[in-house]
């Protein structure tokens, strides 16, 4: 693989890492700044609506300047700096901002080695390797899952982040340094998002790229904590050890993806498929009674690798773009996936809390959340497999 893509890819660990690392820091954030589950809940839903309200403007850069400057300096500013503001928090908001400005420095990073594939490298390929970078990307949720606990017991969480935002400096200095701008298209249309809503195929695809991203991003986003301590009453380590495992779950899933298109000649059945049975998990979540903590943790980690069709779907959507719109149009997709990871965030964190409020418990509070992902999944699917299953 070549260097700047490689590059691009470990950007990708720490947005993956940056997405997920507050489920394991909740309780020495409630514990010294007083925060609440609710509270970083929507701070964690902050990260994707930031990251969702810049894929527009990434788009655009992406297909005028190129994948170099776009990304190295924004990862720069929003990644070292946002890390740097979380590392020096007195106060939960400070949280919320933090992961704002780390929402808009990990934006481009994906998108950018998604452009360089899909202008140096043949279409067939897209998908494979696409799914190769974000199996890479996705080792981030596993250095901030048990290591993250390690690192925040022996040196602080404190340090831990500033440290974080040391790395993330240096990665965007070299993506500055490294990544090669493939040559511009030389068309008279630019186009624009409009052009690309008007593919009637995308208005069947996007609904599922909006929902499919929800359980996995939210419980290894966020909820893994606050649920294994609420309901089972487990240690740092155990959660540790559990958002561990769905980062490996997430791994298998993102690189397995790939084979089994290959195997089976279909982008569009195969998300079809893994979207199903990881809804049919969730409302057996809400049907099972939580009173054995290994199985609940074995079907979360089911849920995180069925749901991992995102380079599929971003795939089967590529293949209708037109070659000066490939920026726009993947930035798109993946603007649909983190909105709707964002806002289900902040709705499930309400649902917690007023289920809460109502003097339910927490196992109740749960169950919502669960039957939420189970109806989104499968309302999704029912809409994305009128798409043409174009596999080019």
């Amino acid at each position: 693989m070549r260097k700047d893509l490689m590059l691009l890819g470990l950007a990708y660990v720490l947005s993956q890492f940056y997405r997920s690392f507050l489920s394991v820091l909740t309780t020495p954030l409630q514990q010294d700044l007083g925060a609440s589950a609710d509270q970083l809940a929507a701070a964690s839903g902050l990260w994707f609506l930031s990251f969702a309200a810049m894929q527009v403007p990434v788009g655009v850069a992406l297909d005028r300047i190129g994948p170099r400057r776009t990304s190295g300096w924004l990862l720069l500013a929003g990644g070292g700096g946002g890390a740097a503001v979380f590392a020096l928090a007195t106060e939960p908001w400070h949280v919320s901002a933090a992961m704002a400005l780390l929402g808009v420095g990990c934006a481009p990073v994906l998108m950018a080695a998604y452009y360089i594939l899909a202008r140096d490298f043949p279409a067939a390929r897209f998908s494979t390797l696409a799914g190769l970078i974000l199996g890479i990307g996705t080792s981030g949720s596993i250095f901030s899952s048990l290591p993250l606990v390690w690192a925040a017991e022996a040196i602080g969480w404190r340090a831990s982040v500033g440290a974080l935002a040391l790395i993330s400096a240096a990665v965007a200095l070299g993506l500055l340094a490294v990544v090669r701008d493939p040559g511009r298209v030389v068309t008279e249309s630019h186009g624009s998002l409009l052009d690309i809503l008007k593919i009637p195929a995308m208005w069947a695809i996007l609904p599922l790229m909006f929902v499919s991203y929800m359980p996995s991003g939210g419980f290894r986003g966020v909820w893994t904590g606050p649920y294994l301590a609420e309901v089972y009453g487990a240690s740092q380590a155990v959660i540790g050890t559990v958002a561990l495992g769905l980062g490996v779950a997430m791994i298998c899933g993102t690189l397995g993806y790939g084979p089994a298109e290959r195997l089976f000649k279909t982008r569009k059945w195969l998300a079809i498929a893994g979207n199903l049975l990881a809804a049919a998990v969730c409302a057996a979540m809400v049907v099972l009674p939580p009173d054995d903590l290994v199985r609940s943790a074995v079907m979360l980690a089911a849920i995180c690798l069925l749901t991992c069709t995102y380079a599929l779907i971003i795939s089967h959507g590529r293949a209708f773009f037109p070659p000066h719109q490939i920026g726009r149009g993947v930035t798109l997709m993946n603007l649909c996936g983190m909105v709707g990871v964002g806002l289900s965030q902040m709705l499930t964190g309400r649902l917690h809390e007023r289920v809460l409020a109502a003097g339910g418990s927490y196992e109740q509070a749960y169950d919502g959340i669960f039957l939420f992902y189970a109806v989104a999944l499968t309302l999704g699917v029912a809409i994305y497999a009128r798409a043409p299953d174009r596999t080019d």
